[in-house]
């Protein structure tokens, strides 16, 4: 197994590996930080963060589980969880409001008296899909707990980011903004050959250092292969389920006379193409808690294929 297998010249940050080689890694923190504070311009800017543990427990030993992709924190304690969301799943924002309350409750300092003051939690979710289809340029969703009567936002403490990666289409000279820059890197860098040169900043020469596979180590190439193997068995899968899911649709549609027929036949191809997903993910022994992170199953579920 070696480089020459593989023709792209940069990772697939989709992947898992490629997500935490990018921005996961303690070496490669300033890329994790600069993301942040493009995505945060309204912020003070942030100089450093730790990394926190990634796994956490509920309160309660009967509690699920959960595992975040990135978790960490900046010099004021205030908590960033950043995701990469793979594919559409059917609960992935009650998913995403599951998740934020781990850093939000771990905040109660046990053994002494708290007064419930709370650092601000910010909960990132980068999207391989799109979930709003009223508006195609629409695709920075920054949602925050707001008064419906006045209109004002009644908790500043808590955001919650998503980004609708397949929607991003700007071209590299229309690239601005630093957050253009990073969206169009996300977007585009698994099929990129050379550094764009509207690039130029100091922190993407690190980054196109960190992604170039020919630079990895043996151990990193056959992590990374394996990480790429799960990806595109799980989007091939999810395309074929979706498109034969599509077509019964149509034709339960057609022979019932009923629009509904087709949108069902979608939502259960997605859902066969996660179950198969989960089946080969589990056939190859990968732990059951990586097979959570990227179909939204539950430990129970996967346990019962």
């Amino acid at each position: 197994m070696g480089s020459d297998r593989l023709i792209e010249r940069y990772i697939n940050p989709y992947t898992d590996f490629g997500f935490k080689k990018l921005f996961g890694t303690e070496l490669n923190k300033e890329l994790l930080i600069s993301f942040l504070n493009s995505l945060l311009p309204d912020e003070p800017d942030i100089q450093d963060v730790t990394y926190l543990n990634t796994e956490h427990l509920g309160t309660q030993e009967m509690d699920r589980r959960a595992v975040f992709d990135v978790y960490c924190e900046n010099s004021n304690g205030e908590k960033f969880l950043v995701e990469m969301q793979r594919g559409e799943q059917q609960f992935f924002k009650d998913r995403s409001l599951y998740y934020t309350t781990f850093p939000i409750r771990e905040q109660a300092t046990r053994g002494k008296e708290w007064t419930y003051e709370l650092k601000k939690v910010y909960t990132i979710g980068i999207l391989n899909f799109t979930f709003d289809n009223t508006n195609d340029e629409y695709y920075h969703h920054e949602v925050k707990l707001v008064d419906m009567g006045t209109k004002e936002v009644f908790y500043e403490k808590l955001t919650l980011i998503y980004l609708e990666m397949p929607k991003f289409n700007k071209t590299e000279t229309e690239l601005v903004t630093m957050f253009d820059k990073w969206m169009f890197v996300l977007r585009n860098l698994g099929g990129l050959m050379e550094r764009p040169a509207a690039l130029q900043e100091r922190v993407f020469t690190r980054l196109f250092e960190a992604a170039e596979i020919g630079k990895f180590s043996r151990k990193e190439l056959i992590a990374y292969e394996d990480s790429l193997k799960v990806f595109r068995d799980w989007y091939s899968t999810m395309q074929t389920a979706i498109l034969k899911g599509r077509r019964e649709g149509h034709e339960e549609g057609l022979k019932e006379g009923r629009q509904e027929g087709l949108k069902e036949g979608e939502e259960k191809g997605r859902k066969e193409g996660v179950l198969a997903v989960a089946r080969q993910m589990k056939a190859q022994g990968i732990a059951a808690e990586t097979i959570t992170a990227c179909t939204g199953l539950t430990i129970q579920e996967i346990n019962a294929l």
